[in-house]
């Protein structure tokens, strides 16, 4: 909340110093008296836009205003202040303030650091809502939709926040955990076929070396089939004795492999 307002040559007023309490505060007064003058200054304080007619005639130097607010320690200014780089505790006041050159130019600071009039004016929507005859500025700004929400909702920021980061996190854990049991299926598919193909084929034990064993019976009898073809060539033609002879020597070596192989 707002609970002080210190003013120095803004138009008419050369200084002045408002302490604001809690509950209901009405500034009254005769037309003229001054009050539209006091919320200038706090528009000034608050990043409004401002022209050089607002510093006082006659004043020696600039025209100032600054407002002075107790916020809650949760109160979303806190953020905004993170964001920016800007010192604060969040058990002191808030302090805005903003000086004002005659030839218009101005100068913004946030508990005594520079800073840019665009803070001020993102500050002031968070902290102050401003109500005219034709105006209803907290309405319809957007920035501050999302305050206004949080507060009648009773949703703190922060609690919020820390459930958002405990859903991202879970979201992404369920993702992993997703991506291991799709990994799964498919090498339980993989294996569940080559375990079908496994049981048509049922291996038996020694198999290996039976097929072995055949397979080099089948290798002499062929070699074997090809000496006793050898001898026939040899015993057709002149010079039997010769052709005898080597067709004797054919059958001697298919019977050595024949009696190779059932060794």
């Amino acid at each position: 909340m707002l609970i002080g307002l210190s003013i120095r040559d803004v138009v008419l007023i050369e200084s002045l110093d408002l302490a604001i309490g809690p509950g209901l505060t009405a500034l009254t007064g005769e037309t003229g008296a001054g009050k539209s003058i006091i919320l200038d200054a706090l528009g000034l304080a608050t990043g409004a836009r401002a022209d050089a007619g607002l510093v006082r005639r006659g004043a020696a130097g600039h025209a100032s205003a600054t407002a002075i607010f107790a916020l809650a320690p949760d109160h979303p200014a806190f953020a905004y202040l993170d964001d920016k780089g800007l010192d604060y505790a969040r058990d002191e006041d808030l302090v805005l303030r903003r000086q004002l050159s005659p030839d218009g130019r101005s100068r913004a600071f946030v508990n005594d650091q520079a800073t840019s009039v665009g803070v001020l004016k993102d500050l002031g929507a968070l902290l102050l809502e401003v109500h005219g005859q034709h105006e209803t500025v907290g309405l319809l700004d957007p920035r501050t939709h999302r305050t206004l929400l949080d507060v009648y909702g009773q949703v703190s920021v922060g609690a919020v926040s820390s459930a958002w980061s405990g859903w991202r996190a879970a979201r992404e854990a369920a993702a992993e955990l997703k991506a291991l049991s799709d990994r799964a299926a498919a090498e339980t598919e993989e294996l569940t076929l080559r375990l079908s193909e496994l049981d048509r084929l049922d291996p038996r034990d020694g198999e290996e070396t039976a097929l072995a064993e055949e397979r080099a019976l089948l290798g002499s009898a062929e070699k074997a089939l090809a000496d006793i073809a050898s001898a026939q060539d040899a015993l057709g033609g002149d010079n039997l004795s010769g052709k005898l002879a080597s067709a004797f020597r054919a059958l001697e070596r298919a019977r050595d492999r024949a009696a190779n192989a059932g060794a």
